[in-house]
This record gives structure tokens, C-alpha cells and sequence, in this order.
């Protein structure tokens, strides 16, 4: 079985701000550079024929390139675990991106994604009771940074090990320009 997803790696200057930012909070599991990334589709475990039809599927998208950039900070949480999030803007070129991996994801035989796609890099996680997040938070709520291309997106696997994931790059998708 394959456990994986597509997304959008930011570049290193967006990973290294992120990465300053990861302090001040005990408690909570931050990501490392090497999970920094922006999910478009979460695809779960799969089979290696269906990945091998992912990857395929995945190829036949066309979309240009495009800028992004952070824009926040937030939170989500449920009832026994949470995140951390940066978000990013804007919204409506990733969304359109996020639609055609999506038809790609359903094109291979996966069944549609439910949820509602909330672009964001998740800078840490936590199980259990929140940790007093409402500091970090409020120090960040006027997180942004210059624009960057997203240029390329890459379906990757996902392998859990007890140090958390590990993620491989399987394939990498070159966006076209303008």
C-alpha cells in the first residue's frame, strides 16, 4: 500500500521563514523543513496500480504557473488533536489547481474528496489537549512574505515512522507559463 497525497512545495526562503517561527509553544510537534508543504489533494492508501493511474492522471493536468504568498496564521482543532497553520494567498489559482488534481484523483477511480479544500502549510500538530496557542498566534497574526511562483506541484508518499512522516517525492509536475 501507498499512502499519498499531491502538493505544492514552497521554496526555501518561505520554508526558512516558517521554520523561524516554529518556538514559544511547549507541547506541540513541529513539522521539520522536509514536511513544509501545501496540500491540494489528500489521496490515503492506495494500491500500486491506482497510484501508477494517479501519477498518470496527474500528468494530463495543464495549469500555469502562478504566485502565492503567506498571509496568516490559524488553528485547527478538534477533539482530540489540532494544527497549526500559515495561510496563504490568494486563493482562487490554487483553488482552480486544486479542482484539477481533484478531477485527475477521481479520473484514476478515487472517490471525490468531501471536504472543503482550506489552502494552508501546517507548521505543527498536537494530541490531546490544546497547548496555549493564543500567544503564538497573536505574535503571528500579521503573518505574510514576499509572492512566489508556484511552479510546480508533486505527488507525494507519505511513510510514518516513529520520529512522525516521512515524505517522498514520487513524481513532480511542471506547471507552464503564461
Amino acid at each position: 500500500m501507498h499512502r499519498l497525497f499531491v502538493a505544492l512545495r514552497p521554496p526555501e526562503f518561505i520554508r526558512g521563514a516558517l521554520l523561524g517561527l516554529m518556538e514559544g509553544v511547549p507541547d506541540l510537534r513541529w513539522q521539520s523543513d522536509n514536511q513544509l508543504h501545501l496540500t491540494l489533494r489528500f489521496v490515503g492508501e492506495v494500491e500500486r496500480p491506482i497510484a501508477e493511474d494517479i501519477a498518470a492522471a496527474l500528468k494530463t493536468i495543464r495549469s500555469s504557473v502562478f504566485s502565492l504568498a503567506l498571509d496568516s496564521v490559524g488553528k485547527f482543532e478538534k477533539r482530540r488533536h489540532g494544527a497549526l497553520w500559515a495561510g496563504v494567498q490568494p486563493k482562487e489559482e490554487l483553488r482552480a489547481l486544486a479542482d484539477k488534481v481533484e478531477r485527475a484523483c477521481q479520473s484514476a477511480g478515487l472517490e471525490p474528496e468531501h471536504r472543503a479544500f482550506r489552502p494552508h502549510i501546517t507548521l505543527a500538530r498536537w494530541s490531546g489537549r490544546p497547548p496555549a496557542i493564543e500567544p503564538f498566534l497573536a505574535r503571528n497574526a500579521g503573518l505574510s512574505s514576499a509572492p512566489w511562483q508556484a511552479a510546480k506541484f508533486i505527488l507525494y508518499e507519505s511513510r510514518l515512522g516513529r520520529e512522525g512522516a516521512h515524505y517522498e517525492p514520487l513524481e513532480t509536475y511542471t506547471l507552464s507559463a503564461r
